[in-house]
């Protein structure tokens, strides 16, 4: 009754429960890319090429390890940096991958996925009124963490013109006094963009120059097709003032598992640890023991998925083409960013219509910012046969669409 009563005085005037949210909390939209998973929902023969999570499952042994880790009882919180044996394996890991050698000590936190790793990176950097640079097309999350961090996100664009790379004229020109932080995220989503040495090295420059930090997501640092991935904090001058971000959900299959780790100077990620403590204590145990099976004995599968990618990557850009729509080819991750611009809707518009009548989920571009309108984000990890299948739905949408316009 106490309740009843409660929605009643609400229902006559009362305050309503909302308004003690705070204001950034209540202002920022919500993921642009679940708003079409939803939609899908349920919904039968619909294929959905829409969130980023590969269609392999972990692997048994890892699933195996977890499974024998909570069989001896190992269900306790861990340090809260994480387990010392999986620092160890991660800093082994990135030196001999990536040549960017961390101090497991002191320069490796373990965290909840890579999110949890950005939001930590961020909530220690940010003072109100900082300017985060942030190249766009980016990952729908960038720019709501950094406005309830009490920063403003400054969108850098990029373009299918340049590949989608970050260039530093267009980086050069968004600097202002108040610019503090710089985001990067290659290999891209939603683009697949790639940056090699060469483009690395002005971008590393500028970061000297402006006296910018650095937060360099590579959580698919592992998914690159023609040549191998260059990690931003291997760029001479850049290892101490980046802070690497990185994980376990895309390359090894285990989104659910919730694993990430940041790396860095150890004053930076000494702040961090603090905040990880105070928020979530440490990384789920069991997760950090399928993470650590990962490394010591999933090298192979990883590779074995990471090739099945690439098949499929050059299935889907190639039926693009054919289709008649323009499509970058795509170097790392697992999305192609095809543009549909020739058929005169917005983005928003072509998904929504390809979803109800087309029966294919995608993501449209302009929920990643700057550049990305015009474009569909589609995700190819998934069967051959769901893509082949999608893309001949997608080209008879796009048919229909040409005859209606004739």
């Amino acid at each position: 009754m106490i309740v009843n009563q409660d929605k009643k005085d609400n229902k006559s005037g009362s305050k309503s429960m909302s308004s003690y949210l705070n204001p950034g909390a209540q202002q920022i939209p919500p993921s642009g890319i679940r708003k079409f998973f939803d939609l899908v929902g349920p919904n039968k023969g619909i294929i959905s090429l829409g969130v980023g999570e590969p269609d392999f499952i972990t692997p048994w042994h890892m699933r195996e390890a977890s499974v024998y880790s909570l069989e001896r009882g190992f269900t306790s919180y861990t340090s809260n940096a994480g387990m010392i044996e999986l620092r160890e394996a991660i800093s082994d890991y990135l030196e001999r991958g990536f040549h960017t050698p961390y101090d497991p000590e002191d320069e490796i936190l373990v965290t909840v996925g890579g999110s949890e790793a950005i939001d930590l990176a961020l909530r220690a950097l940010i003072v109100a009124g900082d300017e985060i640079l942030v190249p766009e097309p980016c990952y729908v999350a960038y720019s709501p963490i950094i406005a309830l961090g009490g920063g403003v996100p400054v969108g850098v664009e990029t373009v299918a013109e340049n590949n989608f790379k970050l260039t530093p004229e267009a980086l050069e020109a968004k600097i202002t006094p108040k610019s503090k932080v710089l985001i990067l995220c290659y290999p891209s989503n939603p683009t697949g963009a790639i940056m090699t040495y060469e483009d690395w090295l002005p971008i590393a420059e500028i970061v000297e120059k402006h006296d910018l930090i650095v937060i360099s997501d590579e959580i698919y640092a592992e998914l690159t097709y023609n040549q191998k991935h260059v990690s931003f904090p291997s760029i001479p001058g850049m290892r101490d003032r980046t802070i690497l971000v990185s994980g376990f959900s895309k390359a090894f299959a285990m989104t659910g598992w919730r694993i990430g780790y940041m790396c860095g100077n150890s004053d930076l990620i000494s702040a961090m640890l603090k905040i990880h403590q105070y928020t979530v204590m440490c990384a789920p145990s069991m997760g950090q023991v399928a993470a650590l099976e990962a490394l010591r004995n999933g090298l192979e599968e990883k590779d074995r998925m990471v090739e099945s990618y690439n098949q499929r990557r050059r299935l889907i850009v190639q039926g693009f083409r054919d289709i008649g729509l323009d499509c970058h080819e795509p170097q790392g991750a697992f999305y192609a960013f095809p543009s549909i611009r020739k058929t005169g809707l917005t983005s928003e518009e072509f998904a929504h219509k390809l979803l109800t009548e087309g029966k294919v989920a995608t993501v449209p571009g302009g929920v990643f910012g700057s550049g990305g309108e015009g474009y569909l984000r589609c995700s190819y990890a998934t069967s051959l046969t769901q893509l082949n299948e999608a893309l001949e739905r997608i080209g008879n949408f796009v048919y229909k669409l040409e005859q209606v316009g004739k």
